[in-house]
């Protein structure tokens, strides 16, 4: 199995995600009613959190008590970073392309 498959794989219900963020369920619940995350769902609609979800609620929760961001501010700077990663992710396949023309040319 890949990491990402991994991070991406649900597997915390929605009371040991809470009690992995020492918070409580109804703010998980909170948090997917205004889009900030979107667990995935067992067979029997049981909210099912990954790694990644638990690690994104990690930032949510930082910037809304460590740094008192209200949530559109938290959605906007979630989104913000999503760019950037796609971002990085773009300039390091461009950089890999540089690199294999230029070793092309040296042959």
């Amino acid at each position: 199995m890949s990491k990402e498959r991994h991070d991406t794989e649900p597997r915390y219900v929605i009371s040991i995600a809470a009690r992995m963020l020492d918070t409580q369920t109804y703010t998980l619940r909170y948090y997917e009613k205004v889009g900030i995350i979107a667990p995935g769902r067992s067979r029997g609609n049981v909210r099912l959190y990954s790694d990644r979800d638990i690690a994104v609620l990690q930032r949510v929760k930082s910037l809304v008590d460590d740094m008192g961001i209200n949530l559109p501010g938290v959605e906007v700077i979630l989104r913000m970073m999503e760019q950037m990663g796609e971002m990085q992710k773009e300039l390091e396949q461009a950089h890999e392309e540089l690199q294999k023309l230029h070793q092309g040319e040296e042959i």
